[in-house]
């Protein structure tokens, strides 16, 4: 009896340090991402990075809040996971399923980045066209890159017309610290207002509230 609890309390001795070193290994538990969290990595572009900085310890929590709850921010953060194969097996066309599905929620991030793939051909087939409706839908909820990117598609020809105004709201009322952002916004404003009557201009700048 006695050389079993000898034996016993050797392998617990043995074993206790190796246990601590396995947890130093993993490193303390992460916490699951809130949303308001997780949009603003998104709005940063910089969730993978923060899925792959915490080693991808919060796969399975990321794929509930995805696939059960259909949280939307989550919905695009699996969808960009699966797209580019971070911290799960690569499936493009799943991950764009996921992406649509929070764009139709109305995420103004994933409306963006569907445009843009469309509009650059990113893992999707090119199509300028299609790129508008997602794009100008960002745009009208103030995502600023998809008013960027829209007005420049309407000044290639691409789009309407009738979009001129709208492109044209969305950029005068945009606000942005960064100078090249700016001077770039000032640009596509000239390009529009070339292409719209005066009155159409005044109506773009007039503001329904002051404060």
């Amino acid at each position: 009896m006695k050389l079993r609890i000898v034996a016993a309390s050797l392998i617990m001795a043995l074993s206790s340090p190796l246990s601590h070193a396995n947890l130093a290994d993993v490193g303390e538990p992460v916490p699951i991402y809130t949303e308001a969290e997780l949009i603003n990595l998104i709005e940063k572009n910089q969730h993978l990075e923060r899925v792959k900085a915490d080693k991808c310890q919060l796969v399975e929590d990321i794929v509930a809040r995805a696939t059960r709850i259909s949280l939307p921010s989550y919905e695009f953060l699996y969808g960009d996971m699966l797209a580019w194969g971070v911290c799960v097996p690569q499936d493009v066309e799943l991950g764009l399923y996921y992406m649509e599905n929070a764009a139709h929620q109305g995420l103004p991030a994933a409306l963006e980045q569907l445009g843009r793939y469309y509009s650059r051909g990113t893992l999707v087939q090119q199509d300028k066209e299609r790129a508008i409706p997602y794009l100008r839908e960002a745009a009208s909820m103030g995502n600023l890159s998809a008013s960027i990117h829209l007005a420049e598609l309407l000044l290639r020809d691409y789009g309407s017309p009738l979009d001129y105004e709208d492109a044209y709201r969305w950029l005068y009322n945009s606000v942005t610290a960064d100078q090249r952002q700016h001077k770039r916004i000032t640009v596509l404003r000239s390009g529009l207002e070339q292409r719209m009557p005066d009155n159409i201009i005044a109506r773009a700048k007039r503001r329904d509230v002051f404060w």
